[in-house]
Order: C-alpha cells, then structure tokens, then sequence
C-alpha cells in the first residue's frame, strides 16, 4: 500500500501539515484541487487566478509545496517557477494540459520538482505532491551541506592568512599562531574565523605588540 499522504508523506507531516499554495486560472479546477488536497490532510494557505501573483503569495504564505498551472495570465507557471526557485522557497509541482519533452525539460530547468498531465487522475495527484516536497528537502540539505563546506573552507582560509600575518610581522612560529588565534577565540568567546578576520585587518604595530602576549603551548 502507497504512504503517500499529506499525513504521512512526511516526518513532520502529522504534526505539521504539508501547507499549499494553487495557482490555477481555471476556478473549476481550483475548487477541485483544493477539495482533494484537504480531504488527504493538506492545508491549502493561498490561491491565485493569475502567474504573476504567484511569487508574492508564496512569499507571504511560505508553504511546502507550489501547484502551479503551466498557462495563466500575467506570468506562466515556468517563469513562476523559476523565481520561485531562485529564492529557495518551496517545492513546485507544475499542471500542464501538454505532455512534450521540450516543455517538461523547460519545467525541469525552471525549477519544478514534479508535474501532472491534465486531466490528470485524483489519486496522481497526492503521490506527485509528496515526490515534489521529498525532492525539495533533498535538494536543501544538499544545498546546506554545501553552504556549511564553503563557511568551513572560507573559516580555514582566514585562519591561514591570520596565522600567515602572526608568523610574518609578530615573528610567530606557525604552531605558536595558531595556538594565539585559538586562546583569543576561547577568551573572547568567538570563532577563531572571527579571529582571523580581526588579526588580517591590523597594521603592523598592532601585529608586533603580540608578539609579546604568544600563547606557550
């Protein structure tokens, strides 16, 4: 049996319910969509007719998940999309009533995580929902794992041209450095990045003052 749900797709899901924003021209569809996704245990937080009111909602509502309809007056769905990736916001699910490789490698590239064929069946439509939002969670774990990689690259190198700075005007050796950048990051309470960052802006007096003040291992 499928475990897609808008209960259980989801860790945090019973807790918190899987929040939604539509944005479908068609009120019909609209109204159906809405119905089906709070029956499965979604909330839906927001709706809009129109593609270029799509951004500000969702920046308003901040929900898991974006269904957006391809075609819709102001702005299409895959414009929409792609700023909707761009700021990280939330996952998309894309409707289209076209099924072409072009169009879906253009949603793909805009930053939709799933999409449906219209008309699409309505029990499609939950399980499309949950690929889009597990595929989105990846990706910004991905993405934080990534960012937290290039904080501790940056960390290494200000620490580096620190200890480069201590060694060369404050006649430290390099273990004598580091050992300097470390005591100041545990008596002032900060990062040894902040520390680096402190030491590589001072001039040169400032620099030989310390070296009296070395830290013996």
């Amino acid at each position: 049996m499928s475990d897609f749900s808008g209960r259980s797709g989801s860790d945090s899901a019973a807790d918190s319910p899987v929040r939604i924003v539509l944005a479908e021209d068609e009120a019909i569809i609209r109204l159906d969509l809405r119905e089906t996704l709070e029956e499965e245990g979604y909330v839906v937080v927001g709706e809009t007719s129109r593609g270029d009111q799509v951004l500000d909602l969702v920046r308003e509502k901040r929900p898991d998940v974006a269904i957006l309809d391809v075609k819709m007056p102001g702005t299409d769905g895959i414009t929409a999309a792609a700023q909707i990736r761009d700021e990280r916001l939330c996952a998309v699910l894309l409707l289209t009533a076209f099924s072409q490789r072009e169009l879906i490698a253009r949603a793909a590239g805009a930053g939709a995580l799933a999409y449906l064929v219209k008309p699409f069946e309505r029990a499609e439509l939950v399980p499309a929902v949950e690929v889009a939002l597990a595929r989105f969670r990846e990706l910004a774990a991905l993405n934080h794992q990534v960012e937290r990689a290039e904080v501790r690259l940056e960390a290494r190198k200000a620490i580096d041209r620190a200890k480069g700075r201590l060694m060369d005007a404050a006649f430290m050796s390099e273990a004598d450095a580091y050992r300097h950048i470390q005591h100041q990051a545990m008596v002032g309470r900060r990062s040894m990045a902040e520390v680096a960052a402190e030491i590589i802006q001072m001039g040169a007096d400032q620099l030989k003052a310390l070296s009296g003040g070395r830290v013996d291992g």
